[in-house]
């Protein structure tokens, strides 16, 4: 049975929708009121607070940290400062992508490592030998999300810390309300926004929960809004932004070598550092860089058109679909199944209908005209879309200095 988070005492009061659904063991809010539109327009317009502490994560240290890490990722943690976040992949020895994650490196030899499924075992497999401590601390951090144009002024207000200084994917050190906090600036919406790390403290005696009061007394100004998972798909999907047993499957999940993905399918391919000395899954990565690799996920835009169309075929008028599916649907060129669409969602901000997708390679590039299943009333029909590079969304207050 799922528990309830550091914040649950907060959200459950606010959800007047009661639907939750389970994350990692705890109790998630899918969408605070009966629909998530608010929630979404608090990300893209105002500013959003999403609870992710169900998270996994991770500390790293001791003497071989940056030696274990550099084995396990993809890319080459050397390059990476300390108070800098990378956002990367890692993979079992064929290559394929077990999962994805940020990690943080908050002093030379210390790591805090995020991840969506459970990874302490794989971690401690690989740091064996290794002057290395590799802690589960996903039940002594409580995260918050803080998204949204407006995120960095409520920042600004109520965080002892240099946030005006903070740049993308960099990582400083505060307090709010008194509790001792990280403060990234990251987040899984594609807009300018900020994830806060604090302890957890004790179940009797939670800390964490001060830190939600100080955002929300403050935000009002700020149109600070509680937001879901209902509205945080929306806004990852017009990001471009993959989810793991949704857009791909983890290969430790994998049933089949088809559900097994190179990051090279998966757009990952700037995150694959072959340079650097040796890493799990390095050969196999070597001969995906140099044959190239069958599949490649793209955008889809959807021709509203020709949807409109087919409802009128059968006399019914089109409705956007009013939260993000999650079930996968054929795409056809022709006849021919070409790949599948993952994830598709109407963008209230692009007034679009979008998808991600798993393509063959041929089929990839930018522009080119594909058909995508599409059901009315029990009826299997195919709907025109156009492949489009990703993000769909990418606004430059994203990575700005904010104001």
């Amino acid at each position: 049975m799922p528990i309830g988070t550091a914040f649950h005492e907060r959200t459950f009061s606010l959800c007047h929708s009661l639907s939750y659904r389970e994350w990692s063991g705890y109790y998630t809010v899918s969408v605070y009121e009966v629909h998530h539109e608010h929630e979404y327009n608090a990300i893209r317009n105002a500013c959003a607070l999403i609870d992710i502490t169900p998270l996994y994560k991770y500390l790293i240290t001791g003497k071989d940290a940056t030696r274990l890490v550099n084995r396990v990722i993809t890319r080459d943690i050397n390059k990476v400062k300390v108070g800098q976040v990378i956002y990367c992949c890692w993979c079992d020895e064929e290559g394929k992508v077990i999962d994805d994650g940020t990690i943080s490196r908050l002093e030379e030899n210390v790591y805090r490592w995020t991840a969506a499924d459970p990874s302490l075992r794989w971690f401690r497999q690989n740091g064996l030998n290794m002057d290395v401590q590799i802690e589960d601390i996903s039940e002594k951090v409580a995260a918050l999300a803080l998204q949204g144009p407006t995120s960095a002024k409520l920042l600004k207000a109520v965080a002892e810390a240099d946030i005006a200084n903070l740049k993308y994917f960099r990582v400083t050190r505060g307090k709010i309300a008194g509790i001792p906090v990280d403060i990234s600036r990251t987040g899984y919406t594609g807009d300018l926004g900020y994830e806060i790390w604090m302890p957890w403290g004790d179940r009797e005696k939670n800390e964490a929960i001060k830190v939600w009061d100080a955002l929300a007394e403050k935000g009002k100004p700020f149109d600070l809004h509680a937001a879901g998972m209902l509205a945080l798909d929306v806004a990852r999907v017009e990001a471009g932004l993959l989810l793991i047993e949704v857009d791909y499957t983890s290969s430790k999940k994998a049933l089949i070598p088809s559900q097994k993905f190179s990051p090279f399918e998966l757009g990952f391919g700037k995150m694959v550092h072959l340079e650097k000395e040796n890493f799990i899954g390095k050969r196999a990565l070597e001969r995906d860089a140099k044959n190239g690799v069958p599949r490649q996920f793209c955008g889809l835009e959807v021709d509203w058109i020709d949807v409109e169309q087919l409802y009128e075929l059968y006399g019914l008028t089109p409705a956007a679909p009013a939260q993000a599916s999650r079930v996968a649907v054929p795409v056809y060129s022709g006849d021919k199944q070409v790949g599948k669409a993952t994830t598709t969602t109407w963008s209230p901000t692009l007034k679009k209908m979008i998808a991600l997708a798993s393509l063959e390679t041929e089929y990839s590039k930018p522009g080119t005209q594909l058909q995508m299943e599409i059901t009315i009333e029990a009826i299997r029909l195919k709907t025109n879309v156009k492949v489009t590079s990703m993000p769909f969304f990418n606004p430059a207050r994203k990575t700005a200095s904010p104001v």
